[in-house]
């Protein structure tokens, strides 16, 4: 049993999403960070940056102690590893896997992040910051479309790098990008949708909130 601790956020639908996909059992622990949940003492336990989703394994393929993980990327690698779906084992190919993971990770997020702070969230609104951080987004999303040309998916099979960047797309229109400048990412973005996995991991987010 995987404890998922997770907000209706692109980094929690990452982890549902994989979790949804691979049929993995969990227990969904919602950690209202509008609230403040993220800074109980037991959530940081588990998760010492403050920051959703994290797990805890309780069934670790060691056979050892429950293994608590935080950091999204980290916790989409090893539910791979431990299922054996979603990443190549071919090694050029795993590389590439990891490669858009990271970047992910390092780029897409981080920026569109920015993008809806300085946009939506930041009590001054700074035209620097908020041009900035669009244009940065757009510059990425041109990197992930020139990617997808000629490919189904970002390493040409489903895997975890486009469970990874498919969340930080969803909110496209909030981060001022439109899905016809990108006409690769629209055809994708468009078939991850129709997933009955992505939908069932969606479907979450209005019981999540009906509860809290």
């Amino acid at each position: 049993m995987i404890e998922l601790y997770y907000w209706t956020t692109p980094n929690g639908h990452k982890i549902t999403m994989f979790l949804e996909e691979t049929g993995l059992p969990y227990r969904l622990h919602p950690i209202n960070i509008g609230a403040g949940e993220q800074f109980t003492d037991d959530f940081l336990a588990i998760a010492p940056n403050n920051k959703i989703p994290a797990i805890v394994d309780r069934a670790p393929a060691d056979g050892g102690e429950p293994v608590p993980l935080f950091e999204s990327g980290a916790i989409l690698l090893y539910l791979a590893e431990k299922t054996g779906q979603f990443m190549p084992t071919e090694p050029r190919r795993r590389l590439a896997t990891l490669q858009w993971l990271f970047w992910q990770m390092a780029g897409l997020g981080p920026m569109a992040g920015q993008n809806h702070h300085f946009s939506f969230f930041a009590t001054d609104k700074i035209d620097y910051a908020i041009e900035r951080y669009v244009t940065e987004t757009a510059r990425l999303y041109g990197v992930l479309d020139k990617q997808l040309q000629g490919r189904e998916f970002i390493v040409d099979d489903y895997s975890i790098a486009d469970m990874a960047c498919y969340p930080w797309i969803v909110p496209h229109k909030r981060q001022s990008q439109n899905l016809d400048d990108f006409p690769n990412i629209k055809r994708w973005f468009d078939t991850i949708r129709e997933r009955p996995a992505t939908q069932r991991a969606y479907g979450l987010v209005d019981s999540i909130h009906e509860k809290t």
